[in-house]
């Protein structure tokens, strides 16, 4: 597996990764502005070509927010999530910055708990924050 940065070519591949994994899926376009985005770092893990799953975080002074995660269904559990994070921890600690943030799905357990394998902490919620379905989402940070 290969963790490395998302390339132009790579965009087919990502939002088909977000119509499956999300209910509300960022376009193509939305991507494109992405990776011309100075302070956004995107990396995706890919094997034989295949991208498995992606990344994304944008830099805001000395933090990180953590925009999105996905891995395809059929490669969960297989470590690409573990290994996407720890390359933007790497970026992180590269890049001075020294703390990152996120938010995810109140409901979505084995996020929070791999979050929180990586030292993020839960600091509060966001009633309502997602839609389709409406549901609050957790605010997580952790300190580099």
């Amino acid at each position: 597996m290969l963790v490395r940065g998302i390339k132009r070519d790579d965009l087919d591949q990502i939002t088909e990764i977000e119509k499956t994994c999300f209910s509300l899926p960022w376009s193509r376009e939305s991507y494109e502005r992405e990776l011309d985005n100075k302070l956004a770092y995107y990396q995706c893990a890919e094997e034989n070509g295949v991208v498995m799953g992606y990344m994304g975080m944008w830099r805001i002074l000395d933090e990180c927010h953590i925009t999105n995660v996905a891995v395809l269904p059929q490669y969960r559990k297989k470590g690409v999530a573990t290994h996407l994070i720890n390359k933007m921890i790497e970026i992180c600690k590269c890049s001075e910055i020294t703390q990152m943030t996120l938010e995810v799905r109140e409901s979505n357990i084995p996020a929070i708990n791999l979050y929180k394998k990586f030292g993020f902490l839960e600091h509060g919620k966001r009633p309502r924050y997602y839609q389709a379905p409406i549901e609050d989402a957790i605010i997580m940070w952790k300190r580099i």
